[in-house]
Protein backbone atom coordinates (compact mmCIF):
# COMPACT_ATOMS: atom_id res chain seq x y z
CA UNK A 1 0.00 0.00 0.00
CA UNK A 2 1.16 3.59 0.52
CA UNK A 3 3.89 4.96 2.73
CA UNK A 4 2.34 6.13 6.00
CA UNK A 5 2.53 9.85 5.15
CA UNK A 6 1.03 9.25 1.70
CA UNK A 7 -1.76 7.12 3.16
CA UNK A 8 -2.59 9.88 5.64
CA UNK A 9 -2.69 12.48 2.86
CA UNK A 10 -4.94 10.34 0.66
CA UNK A 11 -7.24 9.60 3.62
CA UNK A 12 -7.40 13.36 4.32
CA UNK A 13 -8.41 14.08 0.71
CA UNK A 14 -10.99 11.30 0.72
CA UNK A 15 -12.37 12.54 4.05
CA UNK A 16 -12.79 16.01 2.48
CA UNK A 17 -14.85 14.31 -0.23
CA UNK A 18 -16.89 12.35 2.32
CA UNK A 19 -15.53 9.03 1.03
CA UNK A 20 -14.48 6.22 3.36
CA UNK A 21 -10.88 5.30 2.50
CA UNK A 22 -11.84 1.63 2.88
CA UNK A 23 -13.32 1.84 -0.63
CA UNK A 24 -9.76 1.77 -2.04
CA UNK A 25 -7.99 -0.10 0.80
CA UNK A 26 -7.96 -3.40 -1.12
CA UNK A 27 -6.26 -1.86 -4.17
CA UNK A 28 -2.52 -1.50 -4.60
CA UNK A 29 -2.69 2.00 -6.03
CA UNK A 30 0.57 3.92 -6.40
CA UNK A 31 1.02 7.42 -4.98
CA UNK A 32 2.00 10.19 -7.40
CA UNK A 33 3.19 13.47 -5.93
CA UNK A 34 1.83 16.58 -7.58
CA UNK A 35 4.42 18.38 -9.71
CA UNK A 36 4.72 22.15 -9.28
CA UNK A 37 2.57 23.70 -12.00
CA UNK A 38 5.14 26.48 -12.46
CA UNK A 39 7.53 23.89 -13.91
CA UNK A 40 5.09 22.85 -16.67
CA UNK A 41 4.82 23.98 -20.28
CA UNK A 42 1.89 24.08 -22.68
CA UNK A 43 2.08 20.91 -24.74
CA UNK A 44 -1.02 21.66 -26.78
CA UNK A 45 -4.04 23.96 -26.82
CA UNK A 46 -7.38 22.64 -28.03
CA UNK A 47 -9.93 24.42 -30.22
CA UNK A 48 -11.71 25.78 -27.14
CA UNK A 49 -8.47 27.37 -25.92
CA UNK A 50 -7.77 24.88 -23.11
CA UNK A 51 -4.04 24.49 -22.52
CA UNK A 52 -2.73 21.02 -21.74
CA UNK A 53 0.33 21.19 -19.49
CA UNK A 54 3.21 18.71 -19.21
CA UNK A 55 6.75 18.67 -17.92
CA UNK A 56 9.11 20.10 -20.57
CA UNK A 57 10.59 16.64 -21.23
CA UNK A 58 7.20 14.92 -21.55
CA UNK A 59 5.96 17.73 -23.82
CA UNK A 60 9.01 17.38 -26.09
CA UNK A 61 8.41 13.62 -26.29
CA UNK A 62 4.70 14.24 -27.05
CA UNK A 63 5.56 16.66 -29.87
CA UNK A 64 7.93 14.12 -31.45
CA UNK A 65 5.38 11.31 -31.08
CA UNK A 66 2.57 13.43 -32.56
CA UNK A 67 4.72 14.55 -35.53
CA UNK A 68 5.86 10.99 -36.23
CA UNK A 69 2.25 9.81 -36.26
CA UNK A 70 1.22 12.73 -38.47
CA UNK A 71 3.95 11.81 -40.98
CA UNK A 72 2.10 8.54 -41.63
CA UNK A 73 -1.40 10.05 -41.65
CA UNK A 74 -2.34 9.49 -37.98
CA UNK A 75 -3.78 12.55 -36.21
CA UNK A 76 -3.43 12.57 -32.44
CA UNK A 77 -4.58 15.19 -29.97
CA UNK A 78 -4.62 15.62 -26.24
CA UNK A 79 -7.83 15.53 -24.25
CA UNK A 80 -6.14 15.58 -20.85
CA UNK A 81 -2.68 16.13 -19.40
CA UNK A 82 -1.52 17.49 -16.01
CA UNK A 83 -4.14 17.63 -13.30
CA UNK A 84 -3.77 19.14 -9.86
CA UNK A 85 -5.03 17.24 -6.85
CA UNK A 86 -7.74 19.92 -6.51
CA UNK A 87 -8.85 19.36 -10.11
CA UNK A 88 -8.94 15.59 -9.49
CA UNK A 89 -11.10 16.21 -6.44
CA UNK A 90 -13.45 18.38 -8.51
CA UNK A 91 -13.83 15.54 -11.04
CA UNK A 92 -14.75 13.23 -8.17
CA UNK A 93 -17.24 15.76 -6.76
CA UNK A 94 -18.96 15.85 -10.16
CA UNK A 95 -19.33 12.06 -10.11
CA UNK A 96 -20.73 12.25 -6.58
CA UNK A 97 -23.24 14.91 -7.67
CA UNK A 98 -24.40 12.54 -10.40
CA UNK A 99 -25.05 9.91 -7.72
CA UNK A 100 -22.29 7.58 -8.89
CA UNK A 101 -20.85 5.44 -6.09
CA UNK A 102 -17.10 5.68 -5.32
CA UNK A 103 -16.64 1.94 -5.93
CA UNK A 104 -17.83 2.58 -9.50
CA UNK A 105 -16.08 5.84 -10.38
CA UNK A 106 -12.79 4.72 -8.85
CA UNK A 107 -12.67 2.06 -11.58
CA UNK A 108 -12.06 4.79 -14.15
CA UNK A 109 -11.02 7.80 -12.07
CA UNK A 110 -8.06 7.70 -9.70
CA UNK A 111 -8.40 8.93 -6.14
CA UNK A 112 -6.53 12.17 -5.41
CA UNK A 113 -2.84 11.41 -5.04
CA UNK A 114 -3.13 8.27 -7.16
CA UNK A 115 -3.40 9.83 -10.62
CA UNK A 116 -0.45 9.76 -13.01
CA UNK A 117 -1.81 13.06 -14.28
CA UNK A 118 -0.41 14.71 -11.12
CA UNK A 119 3.12 14.04 -12.43
CA UNK A 120 2.83 16.14 -15.59
CA UNK A 121 3.89 13.10 -17.63
CA UNK A 122 0.50 11.43 -18.29
CA UNK A 123 -1.71 12.17 -21.26
CA UNK A 124 -5.08 11.09 -22.56
CA UNK A 125 -5.08 10.92 -26.34
CA UNK A 126 -7.82 10.95 -28.95
CA UNK A 127 -8.05 11.12 -32.71
CA UNK A 128 -10.48 13.09 -34.93
CA UNK A 129 -13.82 11.39 -35.45
CA UNK A 130 -13.55 9.29 -32.29
CA UNK A 131 -15.94 9.94 -29.40
CA UNK A 132 -13.61 10.18 -26.39
CA UNK A 133 -16.36 9.21 -23.94
CA UNK A 134 -17.43 5.94 -25.58
CA UNK A 135 -14.06 4.26 -25.23
CA UNK A 136 -13.75 3.16 -28.85
CA UNK A 137 -10.29 4.72 -29.15
CA UNK A 138 -8.87 1.22 -28.69
CA UNK A 139 -10.41 0.24 -32.04
CA UNK A 140 -8.79 3.02 -34.08
CA UNK A 141 -5.74 3.04 -36.36
CA UNK A 142 -4.35 5.72 -34.01
CA UNK A 143 -4.33 3.26 -31.10
CA UNK A 144 -2.80 0.55 -33.27
CA UNK A 145 -0.04 2.97 -34.26
CA UNK A 146 0.55 3.94 -30.61
CA UNK A 147 0.85 0.31 -29.59
CA UNK A 148 3.59 -0.14 -32.18
CA UNK A 149 5.44 3.17 -31.79
CA UNK A 150 4.70 5.01 -28.52
CA UNK A 151 7.54 3.21 -26.74
CA UNK A 152 10.02 4.75 -29.19
CA UNK A 153 9.17 8.08 -27.56
CA UNK A 154 9.07 6.82 -23.98
CA UNK A 155 5.28 6.48 -23.66
CA UNK A 156 3.68 3.44 -22.03
CA UNK A 157 -0.01 2.58 -21.92
CA UNK A 158 -0.72 2.61 -18.21
CA UNK A 159 -3.99 0.72 -17.88
CA UNK A 160 -4.39 -2.24 -20.22
CA UNK A 161 -7.15 -4.77 -19.77
CA UNK A 162 -6.91 -6.58 -16.40
CA UNK A 163 -4.30 -4.19 -15.00
CA UNK A 164 -3.27 -4.80 -11.38
CA UNK A 165 -4.74 -1.51 -10.10
CA UNK A 166 -8.36 -2.33 -10.92
CA UNK A 167 -8.88 0.41 -13.50
CA UNK A 168 -10.85 -0.18 -16.67
CA UNK A 169 -8.98 -0.72 -19.92
CA UNK A 170 -7.85 2.79 -20.95
CA UNK A 171 -6.25 2.66 -24.40
CA UNK A 172 -6.21 6.48 -24.48
CA UNK A 173 -4.10 6.90 -21.31
CA UNK A 174 -0.33 6.94 -21.79
CA UNK A 175 2.46 8.06 -19.49
CA UNK A 176 5.94 9.21 -20.42
CA UNK A 177 8.65 7.13 -18.77
CA UNK A 178 12.03 8.07 -20.27
CA UNK A 179 13.66 4.88 -18.97
CA UNK A 180 11.28 2.84 -21.11
CA UNK A 181 12.18 4.62 -24.34
CA UNK A 182 13.16 2.17 -27.08
CA UNK A 183 15.79 3.03 -29.65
Amino acid sequence: MFAVENAKQIKHWLDKLGIDSEVIAHRTLPFFPEVDSASLVTAETNAEGKAFLLTPEAAAAWWKLRESAKAVGIDLNLVSAWRSVDYQMDLIRKKQQLGIAPAEFFSYLAPPGCSEHHTGCAIDINTPGCDEVSGVFGETPAFEWLQQHAGEFGFVMSFPLNNPWGFIDEPWHWCWHPASQRD
